[in-house]
């Protein structure tokens, strides 16, 4: 199963023709891609599930439809257990950011932390889900493609979000902070926890 977002809204591609949903199931070979995700952005659509014969074949042609930039990023665990998150457009958010020429998806992710939060000391441990969401940037229609990390830190020097990418705060969050600020949060990124 693939679950893509537009607007915090699921785009479902599956081949299980009884999964539990509340939103409309179609056949992936009868839609038109391109309009449904437009319907989305023009909020007339607040997801949809999309039955695949041949899941692997049809993401090949979902993801034909657009632009796919890459993107890799952290959560991050210090000595305590908190997580650390930024606060960026009114949102919390986790560390991540566009995959540079002639880097992997590893350092893009350690490289993109260490960027958005003044943090050093990072660790990776495992891969996490990557997810998938689709926006608009100078009228093209994009699919960001996040690969995620657990990684971990002993740092405890003062964090420095990068106010220049609208980072406004970079912060560690217990578990109760933690819950909170995931009401404040996107779809995707609650798929990590």
């Amino acid at each position: 199963m693939y679950k893509v977002f537009v607007n915090d809204c699921p785009i479902i591609l599956t081949e299980n023709k009884n999964i539990l949903t509340s939103f409309d199931k179609i056949d992936f070979n009868t839609c038109i891609i391109t309009e449904i995700v437009e319907r989305i952005f023009r909020l007339k659509l607040d997801g949809i599930c999309l039955l695949c014969s041949d899941l692997e074949e049809c993401w090949g042609v979902f993801q034909s439809k657009f632009k796919i930039q890459k993107a890799a990023g952290g959560k991050v665990n210090n000595l305590t257990n908190d997580v650390l998150f930024i606060y960026r457009f009114n949102k919390w958010d986790l560390p991540k950011g566009k995959l540079e020429k002639g880097e992997s998806v590893e350092q893009c992710a350690v490289r993109e932390v260490e960027e958005e939060c003044g943090i050093g000391n990072l660790v990776i441990n495992k891969s996490l889900e990557t997810t998938y969401h689709i926006f608009k940037k100078k009228g093209e229609i994009i699919l960001k493609v996040t690969y995620w990390y657990s990684m971990t830190t002993d740092y405890c020097d003062n964090l420095t979000p990068q106010l220049e990418e609208g980072i406004v705060a970079a912060v560690f969050k217990n578990a109760i902070e933690t819950k909170e600020a995931l009401k404040n949060s996107y779809e995707n990124i609650k798929l990590l926890f």
